[in-house]
């Protein structure tokens, strides 16, 4: 069974910094690329950085790049998520996920196996 574990999460204040981690389980981690995304109230789910544990190449949606930098560790089957800069519009839950595939601008669709989640939340 595929699992994902994240955690990090937490209050901050506009400017600041949080890192998110997200631990895999029950899957091949260097066989698929590992997705961060997004959830704010009421707005759909969005991808917001795909690594590739095996290369280590990274993409980001726009509005991140800059500040936010995906990095793993292979041994310990995890992703974690550097979030500097934090703005009030990051505040949102924020998922981990495996992808098939990433390109820049191109991301496959996650396989449907989702943790819980970790809040984020920024003040202004």
């Amino acid at each position: 069974e595929v699992q994902f574990v994240e955690s990090g999460g937490g209050l901050v204040q506009s400017g600041e910094s949080l890192r998110l981690s997200c631990t895999a389980s029950g899957i091949s981690f260097e066989s698929y690329y590992i997705g961060w995304y997004r959830q704010a109230p009421e707005k759909e789910r969005e991808g917001v950085s795909c690594i590739s544990p095996s290369s280590g190449r990274t993409y980001y949606l726009d509005s991140v790049k800059g500040r936010f930098a995906a990095t793993t560790d292979n041994a310990k089957n995890t992703v974690y998520l550097q979030m500097d800069s934090l703005k009030p519009e990051d505040t949102a839950v924020y998922y981990c996920a495996a992808v098939g595939f990433c390109s820049e601008g191109s991301w496959a669709p996650p396989l449907d196996a989702w943790g819980q989640g970790t809040l984020v939340t920024v003040s202004s």
